[in-house]
């Protein structure tokens, strides 16, 4: 399995248009069109919905059907018929947490590019072989944090990362203004409270202080 440049092309053009993509578990999918409008209208475009829940994959289509302007990616994605479900609901990208075996050639079979997760610098060089240019960092808090990205990007110059976990308004910036970060991935930008409590206006107004960040 290789990473084509087509779909390294196009996951490029996606993660350059955010500084932070939310990361979103729903339990239907009228909560997942609401929060999506509340993070586009402030400015984050961008988002990843997780395979957590039975509902996932119908407020992932809802939301492709419903939000204008927006690009979804399909988040936790673990098995290769995952691939096939999140693609057939409209996900744009998938995310995995790690980078599995078995997931390989389904992704590479994939029409939509695939962000495979890493948390080691050997996981990092076999991506790399293959020709991988992006890689999910996770979990990026407990797997070294910012110093950890810092001191791979000489050896591994060609890879760019994005991390996720651990992850908030008060670290993100350190994250940010690493030359190796193409973008983070979070949850704090549309915390599960509000979404549960159909709380908004709170999740419009971190999306619009969370979109004037800038990646370097």
């Amino acid at each position: 399995m290789s990473f084509t440049l087509a779909k390294t092309e196009r996951l490029a053009a996606i993660l350059s248009q955010t500084p932070v993509i939310p990361v979103l578990t729903f339990s239907d999918a009228k909560s997942g069109v609401a929060t999506a409008k509340a993070l586009r209208d402030g400015g984050l475009t961008v988002l990843e919905v997780t395979m957590r829940t039975p509902k996932a994959l119908e407020a992932l289509q809802a939301i492709v059907d419903e939000v204008e302007g927006v690009t979804v990616g399909a988040g936790t994605i673990l098995e290769p018929q995952h691939v096939q479900q999140a693609i057939e609901s409209g996900a744009a990208f998938l995310v995995s947490p790690g980078s599995a075996s078995r997931l390989l050639g389904a992704a590479s079979e994939a029409p939509v590019p695939w962000l495979p997760g890493v948390s080691t610098v050997s996981e990092a060089m076999q991506l790399a072989e293959r020709g991988a240019t992006f890689a999910k960092f996770f979990p990026a808090g407990p797997a070294g944090g910012p110093p950890f990205l810092k001191a791979l990007v000489a050896p591994l110059p060609e890879l760019h990362f994005v991390p996720t976990g651990g992850i908030d308004r008060g670290n993100v910036e350190d994250y940010l203004i690493l030359r190796n970060v193409a973008c983070v991935g979070g949850s704090w930008v549309a915390p599960q409270q509000a979404i549960d409590s159909g709380d908004w206006d709170a999740i419009r107004t971190l999306a619009r202080e969370t979109s004037a960040l800038k990646a370097r």
